[in-house]
């Protein structure tokens, strides 16, 4: 990577790479919207609000960022990414070469705008269908991949049988799936059931074999490549810290993330097992982000229990409202809002995807995956 006062500063711990901070925003931000020439095809991007580019904007829907302090740090001002800045997958399209891939719902994504992939993410989603719904109008993990199904079918014009099957292969699927079926589903037992009807290992399998079934679906689509997305530790989260123990994260609700965590990674070993010309990628999103919480200075993060933007204890209380004033000191904040880091904090997360060793991407990292 090349840009204007950009450079790494790296030192080891325990086997793992550390990247200062500073230097990792500096940049990232300091280069343009491509940093080299493309790794990849393309990416192709599912998810919820972590990293949603701005599909919810053409949702009936009330999980919305696209308005003012949202934005405040990326170019483009407020776009719908619940962030100060850019999200991870901006990011780690940056370090593949790639221009920022556009959200699906944008009517202007169509035609060649679609080469270098889709982001289909849309806040409140989840595995499940009903995932979200007090929310509004969401694209769950289901309708995400029936509007992969659809961009395919625009696809297909545009180059030959074989083109199109090495195109699809070469390029890298991003999944980030769960956070919602905990926070907006499982541990809200007033608006959703499943906590009666499930034990949390229950609930974790339950998850996992419905997310099996679309990432299968997804390779007899053609896709080869997946990185996918463990959940991070939702109970440091500032909106599940503001019911804790002052400088406590909510370890329950840690504890329950487990099952789901540890099945992924399994699954991600079972799926390479039987599809020997695929690769899947488990990204150790909960270690990545408690090694910030747990060290924060050596990343450059002097706050780690509130939002930059939000309401209540722990800025907590009530997500980032419009045109409420944000923290000034944004990249020293781990925490953007009640739920979504900072564009400090998606610098690490997105560094250590593309360049981690096994503890943060098992069995290889994105760039590895990006050579093959």
């Amino acid at each position: 990577m090349k840009g204007k006062g950009c450079g790494w500063a790296v030192v080891g711990w325990g086997g793992v790479v550390l990247i200062m901070m500073i230097l990792v925003v500096q940049c990232l931000t300091s280069i343009g919207s491509v940093s080299a020439a493309a790794q990849v095809p393309a990416m192709f991007i599912f998810g919820d609000s972590l990293i949603d580019v701005g599909n919810n904007n053409y949702l009936g829907s009330l999980a919305k960022s696209n308005y003012y302090p949202y934005g405040c740090d990326f170019r483009a001002g407020p776009t719908g990414r619940f962030s100060n800045g850019r999200t991870v997958v901006d990011m780690l399209g940056n370090l593949l070469g790639l221009p920022y891939v556009p959200p699906f719902a944008d009517p202007n994504t169509t035609g060649t705008r679609i080469l270098g992939g889709v982001n289909y993410a849309s806040a409140a989603a989840g595995i499940l269908d009903e995932t979200g719904q007090h929310f509004g109008q969401r694209y769950s993990l289901n309708q995400q991949v029936l509007n992969f199904e659809r961009n395919l079918d625009q696809l297909r014009p545009m180059m030959s049988g074989a083109n199109m099957t090495q195109y699809l292969a070469k390029s890298i699927a991003v999944l980030e799936f769960g956070s919602n079926d905990y926070i907006n589903n499982y541990l809200l037992p007033s608006l959703y059931s499943s906590s009666y009807l499930y034990t949390p290992p229950a609930f974790a399998n339950l998850l996992l074999n419905r997310y099996t079934q679309q990432i299968l679906a997804l390779h007899s689509l053609g896709l080869r490549k997946f990185m996918l997305a463990g959940i991070g530790p939702l109970g440091c989260i500032p909106n599940q810290r503001a019911s804790a123990q002052p400088g406590r994260c909510v370890d329950y609700v840690n504890q329950i993330l487990g099952s789901f965590n540890e099945g992924l990674r399994s699954l991600a070993n079972q799926l390479n097992t039987n599809h020997p010309g695929a690769i899947f990628v488990y990204a150790n999103t909960y270690a990545a982000f408690g090694d910030m919480l747990n060290n924060p200075a050596l990343y450059g993060f002097s706050v780690i229990d509130r939002g930059c933007c939000g309401i209540g204890r722990n800025r907590g209380q009530i997500t980032c409202l419009p045109y409420l004033v944000p923290c000034a000191n944004r990249n020293q904040y781990i925490f953007w809002d009640a739920y979504h880091p900072t564009e400090a904090a998606n610098a690490v997360l997105a560094w250590r995807a593309f360049n981690g060793p096994p503890s943060d991407c098992y069995p290889i990292n994105v760039q590895q995956m990006a050579l093959i």
